[in-house]
C-alpha cells in the first residue's frame, strides 16, 4: 500500500510547475503532474525516476471539465486523492491598445481562472467531507495592481486574488488549508515572451524551492522575491495621479 504523500500539480510540463514537481519527488512525494504536453510529461517522469518519489503523468486540460473530474473521481475511486493540490497552470499573452482583443482576455481567463474554478469544484466535495486536504492556487504579484501590457492577465490574476481571499475563512472552519502564491518574474516560456526588462527575475527552480517551503510551512499567501513583491503592494495604496505617474514610466 502506498504510505507516500500525494501531491497533483497542474502546468507541470514547463517552468514552476515542472520544478515544483520535481522538487516533490526528490521530497518523496508520489506527483501526479498534469499538462497537455505528453511528450513534456514523459520527459519529466522519466527524470524523476532518480529520485526517491515518483512522477505520474496525467495528461490533461483544464479547460476540460469532464477530464478533471474523470481524473479526480480515478482517485477517489483507486484512494489515491491527492493530499495537496497545486493549480498552477496559466497562459499569458501581452496585450495593449495596439492588439486589445477578446480572445486574448477568453483564452486567458479560460485556462488562469476557469481553469482553476474547475479544478476546485471537483476536488472540494471531498476534501470538505475529509475536513483535510491543502489547495494551493498559482495568482501572481501581477494581481495586485494594473501594469501596462497585462489587462488580461493581471485581471486574471487578481480574480484569484480575490478568490482566495474570499475562500479562506470557509476553508479553515471547514479543515482545509488554502496557499495563494504570488511569485514575480519567473524565467519560464510564458515570461519569455516579455520585451521588456524584468526586475529581479529568478529562475525557476528557485521559485519552486521557495513555494515548497512556503507550503511546508501552510503560509496562506506565498510571495516572492519580497523586494519586488513589497513594491507592487506598496503601489496599490498610492493615490491614483502618483501611481500611473510611477507605472506609466513602465
Amino acid at each position: 500500500m502506498n504510505t507516500s504523500p500525494i501531491v497533483w500539480i497542474t502546468g507541470a510540463s514547463s517552468g514552476i510547475g515542472r520544478d515544483l514537481a520535481l522538487e516533490y519527488a526528490k521530497a518523496g512525494w508520489h506527483v501526479y503532474a498534469s499538462a497537455r504536453n505528453v511528450e513534456a510529461l514523459a520527459l519529466l517522469s522519466n527524470e524523476a525516476k532518480a529520485y526517491e518519489g515518483r512522477i505520474i503523468e496525467a495528461a490533461m486540460d483544464v479547460t476540460d471539465s469532464q477530464e478533471i473530474a474523470d481524473f479526480v473521481e480515478q482517485r477517489i475511486a483507486t484512494s489515491t486523492i491527492p493530499t495537496l493540490a497545486v493549480f498552477n497552470a496559466g497562459f499569458y499573452e501581452p496585450i495593449g491598445l495596439d492588439d486589445f482583443s477578446f480572445d486574448n482576455f477568453k483564452t486567458t481567463f479560460d485556462v488562469n481562472v476557469f481553469g482553476v474554478a474547475r479544478c476546485i469544484s471537483s476536488l472540494l466535495p471531498h476534501y470538505v467531507k475529509a475536513r483535510s486536504g491543502h489547495l494551493a492556487i498559482v495568482s501572481s504579484v501581477a494581481g495586485y495592481t494594473g501594469l501596462p501590457r497585462a489587462a488580461a492577465y493581471g485581471s486574471s490574476k487578481a480574480a484569484l486574488i480575490h478568490l482566495c481571499e474570499s475562500l479562506k475563512c470557509e476553508c479553515d472552519a471547514a479543515g482545509i488549508t488554502l496557499s495563494m502564491i504570488n511569485p514575480g518574474f519567473v524565467r519560464t516560456p510564458l515570461t519569455d515572451k516579455n520585451t521588456f526588462k524584468m526586475p529581479f527575475i529568478i529562475e525557476p527552480e528557485d521559485a519552486a524551492a521557495r513555494i515548497k517551503s512556503g507550503l511546508d510551512k501552510k503560509r496562506f499567501e506565498i510571495h516572492f522575491p519580497k523586494r519586488f513583491s513589497f513594491i507592487l503592494k506598496f503601489l496599490r495604496l498610492l493615490p491614483y495621479p502618483l501611481y500611473f505617474r510611477l507605472t506609466g514610466r513602465l
